[in-house]
């Protein structure tokens, strides 16, 4: 099976930098989705604790892992994760097959 969701080496490298900073007992990064924002669905980004993967998905780039919350499978795959910085902004950006439209800021989208 190929995964979920691909990994850029630039979205892997800050990742990194983040789970350095995390709270003792993270292993990695949780993907999900909430029904949010004015198109309907946004990304969500938590911690992955060792006590709450079990059973989860698991991509790993650059020995990092991205857990994938299974309520977001169907909506993540073929996506990638990238992470973009200009002189005013840095995020995670999710290039995602699936979505048929987003709103204008990029927060929210739908399916």
């Amino acid at each position: 099976m190929t995964n979920i969701i691909t990994i850029t080496d630039q979205a892997s490298l800050q990742l990194k930098k983040i789970i350095q900073k995390a709270p003792p007992g993270t292993v990695g990064v949780l993907v999900g989705i909430d029904k949010s924002g004015c198109n309907g669905y946004s990304y969500k980004l938590d911690f992955a604790q060792k006590n709450e993967i079990e059973n989860l998905e698991c991509v790993k780039k650059n020995n990092i892992k991205v857990f994938i919350d299974p309520k977001a499978t169907m909506f993540l795959l073929g996506s990638e994760m990238d992470y973009s910085e200009d002189k005013l902004s840095s995020r995670f950006v999710f290039n995602n097959p699936n979505e048929k439209s987003s709103c204008g800021c990029g927060e929210s989208f739908s399916i």
